[in-house]
C-alpha cells in the first residue's frame, strides 16, 4: 500500500496508534482485506482490536482519544505501552501527547513522513519492519 499524501484523523486509535501503520491497515498483500482502522467499522480488524478494554473505556468516559481524560495515562495505557516499548520501539503515550500538543492532524502528518518508504513512497507496517509495497526495512 502506498502511503496517502493525507492520513485521515481518524486513523489516530484512542491508545495513540496511528493505524495508517499497522500492520492489519497496510499488510494488504499479506493478509488480506486492510483494517479500516480502530474507530471505523470492524472489517478486517484483529480480534484483539475488536474487544479492546482501552477504545471500549475511552468511549465509556465520553472521550475519543485516552489523552483527554485525566487518568492518562492509566494501568491500561501503561501495559500497552511497555508491550510496544519492548517490541516495537514505538511509544503510544509520546505518540498521543505530540498528537495533543501539535494536534491530531499535525502528528498524523509527522508521523506519515516518519513511516513512508524513501525508496517506493509505500507505507511501512510499524508491527513488521518493512514497507508494504518493496520490502524495504530501512526507513
Amino acid at each position: 500500500m502506498k502511503m496517502p499524501d493525507k492520513i485521515e484523523d481518524i486513523m489516530l486509535a484512542p491508545c495513540g496508534m496511528n493505524c495508517a501503520v499497522c500492520y492489519k491497515h497496510v499488510g494488504v498483500r499479506k493478509y488480506g482485506k486492510p483494517c479500516e482502522g480502530c474507530l471505523k467499522g470492524d472489517l478486517g480488524k484483529p480480534e484483539h482490536c475488536r474487544k479492546c478494554n482501552i477504545k471500549s473505556c475511552a468511549q465509556d468516559m465520553g472521550y475519543v482519544h485516552c489523552f483527554e481524560c485525566a487518568d492518562f495515562s492509566c494501568k491500561l495505557i501503561k501495559n500497552l505501552e511497555k508491550s510496544y516499548k519492548k517490541r516495537y520501539k514505538t511509544s503510544l503515550v509520546e505518540n498521543s501527547i505530540v498528537a495533543h500538543e501539535k494536534g491530531i492532524v499535525g502528528f498524523l502528518e509527522q508521523d506519515r513522513q516518519k513511516w513512508t518508504c524513501l525508496k517506493c513512497g509505500g507505507a511501512f507496517s510499524l508491527h513488521d519492519g518493512a514497507c508494504s509495497e518493496c520490502g524495504n526495512t530501512e526507513r
